[in-house]
């Protein structure tokens, strides 16, 4: 840790020796922060100021900034957020939360490209961040804690929102070439324009990585195609998508410690592993303003999605296959019906046809038979109404209010024979297969949520908010229908989330902060008992601090920094005693980013990464001690067409893990990567 703040401490001396002539001047960057505009929870633009949400921005500057090759690289600069890397390009989430594994685990989180989730509802995938394009996004809004009333079922935990790029006003483009280790390469290439009434943007990106583990590595090319239209009435904004992922994958490896070892660093105890995933999405949004101040956005949608995948972590390493085929439309209204009240509503529909397979061909132990495991299809129904309110009470009080109410609807068609049974109805050696498959079944599902919100401005530059929230998901269809041991029916409820943030901010022309303390409880978990069943039974309470801090101490030299303390803990002792603490459930997140622009054609970044001591399993015996990483970034401008980047991700060549865990009697690490050298060359064209 010495290490690392002897960095920074350096940089920053040098960085006040270099720009001491203009210490009181605030930057472009602090200028930006200041008129911070937001989507994600209203569906019309907002400042950020205006919010009572615990919102946070990532802006295009951070993502050319960072310039990800996984999504972790830039989400975890926001407080409260952990994405947890596995291998390649596959991660689990954290947000306010420990991280969430298991069938459904990821319907806690609303994962959104310009507000449309990337997934339907009831068919998430823990990694559905790498089918979105958020390498060349125009920023991402990321909401800590249950979602609004334009959200509903999944946002439990918090919303990712990538917001695509705009066209831009006048011609411009942008060719790059990217090399790293272990032969990872990556090109990407952007052109957008304008003329009178409409504008384009087209963004492409290749990618290609040798893998540092052993037999691993991946190929991925994602493509966006945003086009605007503005009309005398109506304005168009459309949206195409697409992302195809080749993945050989390395799995955990085990024993105590093993991330330290040198010579187990490469180690691939699976290397027949692999993901293909591929994605694509569409969308129009038709906007029209209308009479007595109201405002009609109505956008229909859809999305195509397949993906194979090598289950590595299981006995037997099974095949599985799903995909699924949607069609939707989100609606709202939006009238101002005086000066100081906006009321907005709207419905929200959606209709999916989804198929997942399993399949082991290898024979194992006795009770994974060989042969198809699962082979069903679910048709769903997904239908919301909304309501919401934007009262100024007065100059200095804001208050928001919204409600929704969701029905989701399944339609399950088993295509193999029913029961506890392998594939030609024969009975396991063992006397009780893993797999169960139940008979054809409908479910439905409905639930109301709430959010209530207050700004009080306190004087120019202070803010006091609080925010009331009420979350809730339905049971994803993998809870329901791919069951094990002998429960032939999941007779499960929605999860549910009750929160409270209150918070102060202040915005400065230098220094922007932001201080937010939160408490949470989920009820109704979903859950597995000894005997592999499905049930609700878990209750977990979560109390926690975020803090975000940004200075700009001279219009060359700016600080930032992002940081979380909290404490999640079983409330029942539905899995473990009660009082535990959750898994995978850090209670330091922080980060810190010191940056400095000595010549407008100069950029460079110090960041300091830092993830804290957490344990590995319910009970609490067995933990991880967490790490800190220092990064360094120097983009460099040669005129107005010629850029390099230089990035050094773990510049002090630290041991760790990028995720760890214990389970059947091993501890068992995804191995964080040495020090690696980027270099990118680019020409804005």
């Amino acid at each position: 840790m010495w290490r690392v703040k002897s960095a920074i401490l350096a940089l920053a001396v040098a960085s006040v020796a270099n720009a001491q002539t203009d210490t009181d001047a605030p930057s472009d960057e602090q200028a930006r922060a200041l008129e911070t505009l937001t989507v994600t929870g209203t569906r019309f633009e907002r400042l950020l100021t205006d919010e009572s949400l615990s919102l946070s921005v990532v802006d295009k500057t951070d993502i050319d900034t960072v310039g990800h090759v996984h999504i972790s690289q830039l989400l975890n600069r926001v407080p409260g957020v952990w994405i947890s890397r596995g291998n390649g390009q596959e991660h689990l989430t954290a947000i306010r939360s420990s991280v969430l594994t298991g069938a459904g685990s990821c319907g806690a989180f609303f994962f959104a490209e310009d507000g449309i989730p990337l997934r339907s509802r009831g068919f998430c995938n823990v990694n559905e961040l790498f089918d979105v394009n958020s390498e060349q996004a125009g920023r991402i809004e990321v909401l800590r804690g249950p979602g609004t009333a334009v959200h509903g079922s999944n946002a439990l935990n918090g919303v990712i929102n990538v917001i695509s790029a705009a066209p831009s006003e006048e011609p411009e483009g942008r060719l790059s070439f990217e090399g790293g280790p272990h032969d990872y390469s990556r090109v990407a290439f952007q052109h957008s324009d304008s003329g009178d009434k409409q504008g384009y943007r087209i963004s492409a990106h290749g990618s290609h990585d040798g893998g540092y583990k052993d037999d691993s590595g991946f190929d991925q090319q994602k493509m966006t195609l945003r086009h605007d239209y503005q009309g005398e009435t109506w304005h168009v904004q459309s949206l195409l998508s697409g992302s195809n992922l080749n993945q050989e994958t390395a799995g955990y490896v085990l024993g105590e410690d093993a991330y330290e070892d040198s010579s187990r660093k490469r180690e691939n105890p699976n290397p027949e592993a692999y993901r293909n995933a591929t994605s694509v999405r569409a969308y129009s949004r038709f906007e029209r303003e209308g009479t007595q101040d109201s405002h009609l956005v109505v956008t229909p949608y859809l999305r195509y999605t397949e993906m194979e995948f090598l289950q590595h972590f299981l006995p037997g390493t099974p095949l599985e296959q799903n995909g699924e085929r949607s069609v939707g439309v989100q609606t709202a209204f939006y009238r101002q019906t005086d000066d100081d009240l906006v009321i907005h509503n709207g419905f929200d529909m959606e209709v999916t046809k989804a198929y997942l397979e399993q399949s082991q061909e290898a024979p194992s132990f006795a009770s994974f038979p060989t042969g198809d495991h699962y082979d069903y299809e679910v048709d769903a129904l997904y239908g919301a109404w909304f309501v919401g309110a934007d009262w100024d009470a007065s100059e200095s009080t804001k208050l928001s209010l919204g409600a929704r109410y969701d029905i989701q609807l399944y339609d399950y068609d088993n295509q193999m024979i029913d029961g506890n049974t392998a594939a030609d109805g024969s009975a396991c050696p063992s006397g009780t297969c893993r797999y169960a498959r139940p008979a054809d079944d409908k479910e439905r599902f409905r639930n109301w949520s709430f959010n209530a919100g207050l700004v009080q401005n306190l004087g120019a530059n202070t803010d006091f908010v609080v925010n009331l929230a009420n979350g809730f998901r339905a049971p994803q269809a993998s809870e329901l229908y791919r069951l094990q041991a002998q429960q032939l029916s999941a007779k499960l409820d929605e999860e549910s989330l009750n929160s409270v943030d209150i918070g102060l901010r202040g915005s400065w022309p230098t220094v922007n902060y932001s201080v937010t303390v939160f408490w949470l409880q989920k009820d109704d978990i979903i859950v597995q008992d000894s005997q592999r069943r499905n049930f609700n039974g878990g209750k977990t309470e979560g109390r926690g601090i975020e803090v975000a801090f940004d200075w700009a101490i001279t219009r060359s030299l700016s600080w930032h920094t992002q940081a979380s303390y909290s404490k999640h803990e079983y409330a029942n002792d539905a899995l473990t005693d009660e009082g535990n603490e959750l898994d995978t459930a850090p209670r330091q997140i922080a980060s810190t980013q010191l940056r400095w622009q000595p010549y407008a054609s100069t950029a460079i970044e110090v960041e300091a990464a830092h993830t804290g001591e957490y344990y590995l399993d319910a009970d609490n015996q067995f933990d991880y001690p967490g790490h800190t990483l220092l990064h360094l970034r120097w983009r460099q401008h040669f005129g107005d067409h010629l850029y390099t980047v230089v990035r050094v991700q773990n510049a002090t060549d630290e041991d760790y893990a990028d995720r760890a865990d214990y389970a059947f009697g091993n501890y068992r690490y995804f191995i964080g990567e040495p020090r690696a050298v980027f270099l990118e060359v680019g020409l804005n064209l």
